[in-house]
């Protein structure tokens, strides 16, 4: 297992999506094949001011954290497309720094025991957003009351276990979170902007960042961009 900004060549770019990238990948790619990667687990361990939460009211996103192991898709990009891709995961995964860009070994689970290297992004421990291990009815707790420029943070949960058991894959920790939140979302998404409204009236706390921790932990993605720009 090797980890790091730059792609392994020669070979195509496969992406992992264990989160969003599951039902909203937002890339074009010639395979989309359910996977397994090992090692890593799938936990709601990042506060989110951004995407599904604000500075005001932080929510809570997935991270690829150590330890256990986790199903999702793996995609295959083209390689006309592989640039493109990657700068679009780069600007969509990396507002804050939070995530690792990792070359890491999945499973092809199609019935051909293919192992493939592919990008996924996992947690940075050491930044201000990352959560660790949140006890369920405080998970259910933010995620219930927060909303940010992709949506609400129920609807992220919900989409996230529709989208697993499309798979067929049960995930008891998340199906435990949804529970706390309320059943009755998972067949009602509709419902939520009332569920964040009323929410918003509890009180909550969440991490304060500083433009100097945002400047620490960009620098990766920077680099990477520039590493591709030379290539390219």
């Amino acid at each position: 297992m090797s980890e790091g900004p730059r792609r392994p060549e020669p070979g195509p770019l496969w992406v992992f999506g264990y989160g969003s990238l599951m039902w909203r990948p937002g890339f074009a790619a010639e395979r989309a094949v359910h996977a397994r990667l090992v090692g890593w687990r799938r936990c709601f361990c990042i506060y989110s001011t951004h995407h599904r939460g604000s500075p005001a009211r932080p929510g809570l996103v997935l991270g690829l954290d150590r330890g256990g192991a986790c199903e999702g898709i793996a995609y295959r990009v083209a390689p006309a497309d592989a640039a493109a891709t990657l700068a679009y995961l780069r600007a969509r995964e990396q507002i804050n720094g939070v995530y690792r860009e990792a070359h890491l070994v999945v499973e092809l689970e199609d019935g051909s025991g293919e192992h493939v290297q592919a990008l996924a992004f996992v947690v940075e421990r050491a930044h201000p957003s990352y959560a660790g291990r949140l006890a369920p009815a405080e998970q259910a707790r933010l995620i219930r009351a927060a909303c940010g420029r992709s949506g609400s943070n129920v609807d992220y949960l919900v989409n996230t276990l529709r989208h697993l058991r499309q798979l067929g894959v049960d995930e008891p920790e998340l199906a435990r979170v949804l529970t706390l939140v309320g059943p009755y979302f998972a067949n009602a998404s509709a419902a939520t902007d009332a569920l964040v409204a009323a929410c918003r009236r509890l009180p909550v706390t969440g991490p304060r960042m500083r433009p100097t921790d945002r400047r620490r932990f960009i620098h990766r993605r920077l680099m990477a961009e520039r590493a591709l720009e030379r290539r390219g």
